[in-house]
């Protein structure tokens, strides 16, 4: 039980492989969080395409709720934040037609060429400011548009949006997420008519856009019967893009570091107050993503830990022992300069006989293959900590500022060794922490919003920075990998 003066909301914070239920607890101007309900999430192939399966998703929500309102009577608030790009489609009565296609499904290479030919990809950036990826929105609507269920589809939603939606019957668009579809109009944060007419799509297509720190909506009264939730309380939108919310957990005491978001990918670079939108940039394949309080995630997309988290699950399924902390024990002690790959390659963007695609692609150039386990680990972590050194300098060549610390925060920031290569790599100070950036971040926009903590972002920094325990990692001289 929370005491009198304490503030309780609920983060549901959903990630590709795993979901949780937390309650985030502000008393005295502090924030502590307790998962109450985690569980699993995934692909699976259903009519030929890899879908989530979101209806499930949504009752392990409620499962969560339930136990949170039993735990912490008088929940105020409930934000959302999941993965970007995927959607759903809704018909004119509000039902959702299919259960959404994951972003690593193949059906966007068949149209491609299609869009880059309505609007070419150099004013899709003019506009969106958006990093070229196969899966981007903009790319599935074109794909969506040959499907069955578009005749009848009213609404795209965006994942959390429509989690939002089923508690609240409101439909909004969260615009950190929105940022994300490739048809968001970077400099002034609105839907670019454009890119709309130039795909022949509906311009109504998305509900109305809301910000950070706006109300959504109350929950239905079926949702605070069925949970136990007061009926008072309200869905605020967060940053629903997961990295957006992680990033305003960042520990940061300056604007001078740069920031990696580390889990089942990784999203690398600045945080800025307008975008930069540049040839240059542009040739860098770097986004300019909405963030919290109007600022931009200057950052790109780079391969994470679902190449290792792959090459386990692969092992596991062959019946070999795969313990991961063994695994980063025998690699930390392999030597450096051994085999790497490039994690960016859309080679390891879908799901299976990742441990054979990572051999095949040493092989192919001409470097040493991997036999073991360990090797291939070490061979993920070095390349891994290369894009991440390297994106943090090509962020400071195209804005001209200087990074002074590297922050990893969310699952990586538990890998010592990961850590430790990426200061290696970048020669500069890692500052790992918190694990738990993206509920933290979406705890602390909604206690903001209810009025128990005020200021600017750096400000809630600080309050998440006096209560976090961070690992310094420090460049090794004269050490590379």
């Amino acid at each position: 039980m929370t005491e009198p003066s304490s503030t309780t909301v609920a983060a549901i914070d959903i990630g590709a492989s795993s979901g949780r239920v937390v309650a985030g607890i502000v008393h005295d101007g502090a924030i502590t969080i307790e998962v109450v309900h985690r569980f699993a999430n995934g692909m699976r192939t259903v009519d030929g395409h890899l879908r989530w399966n979101l209806s499930g998703l949504y009752a392990e929500v409620l499962t969560g709720l339930t136990e949170l309102a039993a735990r912490y009577p008088g929940v105020v608030s409930i934000g959302i934040d999941t993965w970007a790009v995927d959607y759903g489609l809704l018909d004119a009565g509000g039902q959702l037609l299919a259960e959404p296609i994951a972003y690593r499904d193949d059906r966007t290479e068949a149209v491609i060429a299609t869009v880059d030919d309505a609007i070419s990809r150099e004013s899709q950036y003019a506009v969106s400011g958006l990093q070229f990826l196969p899966f981007n929105t903009i790319y599935q609507l074109a794909a969506e548009r040959q499907s069955d269920q578009w005749d009848r589809a009213a609404h795209a939603v965006l994942l959390p949006d429509l989690l939002a939606y089923w508690l609240t019957g409101e439909l909004r668009t969260e615009i950190t997420n929105a940022s994300t579809t490739g048809l968001l109009d970077a400099r002034r944060r609105s839907w670019s008519t454009e890119a709309f007419e130039a795909l022949g799509l509906p311009a109504d297509l998305f509900p109305p856009l809301i910000e950070p720190g706006e109300t959504v909506g109350a929950i239905t009264r079926g949702v605070a019967d069925q949970t136990g939730l007061p009926s008072t309380t309200t869905v605020v939108a967060v940053g629903s893009h997961d990295t957006a919310s992680a990033v305003v957990a960042v520990p940061a005491a300056g604007r001078d570091i740069a920031y990696v978001s580390s889990g089942t990918w990784s999203l690398v670079g600045l945080e800025l107050d307008e975008p930069v939108i540049t040839d240059a940039s542009r040739a860098a394949n770097f986004t300019n993503e909405g963030g919290v309080d109007g600022r931009v995630r200057f950052l790109r997309n780079v391969g994470g830990l679902w190449l290792l988290q792959e090459c386990l699950r692969d092992w596991e399924a062959a019946g070999l022992e795969a313990d991961l902390g063994v695994l980063l024990q025998t690699a930390a002690r392999l030597p450096g300069g051994g085999p790497v790959i490039d994690v960016d390659d859309d080679t390891f963007i879908a799901p299976d006989e990742m441990p054979s695609r990572i051999r095949a692609a040493c092989r192919a150039a001409g470097q040493p293959v991997p036999d073991d386990q360990a090797s291939i680990v070490r061979c993920v972590l070095d390349s891994l900590a290369i894009a991440y050194a390297r994106t943090v300098e090509q962020s400071e060549q195209l804005t001209g500022r200087r990074a002074q610390t590297i922050h990893i925060v969310g699952g990586g920031s538990q890998n010592a060794l990961l850590c430790q290569l990426t200061a290696d790599r970048a020669a500069r100070p890692v500052l790992a922490g918190p694990t738990e950036a993206t509920a933290l971040g979406n705890v602390a926009v909604q206690a903001r919003t209810a009025g128990v903590l005020d200021g600017t972002l750096e400000d809630l920094r600080a309050i998440l920075r006096a209560g976090l325990e961070l690992r310094r990692y420090e460049p090794a001289p004269n050490r590379i990998g």
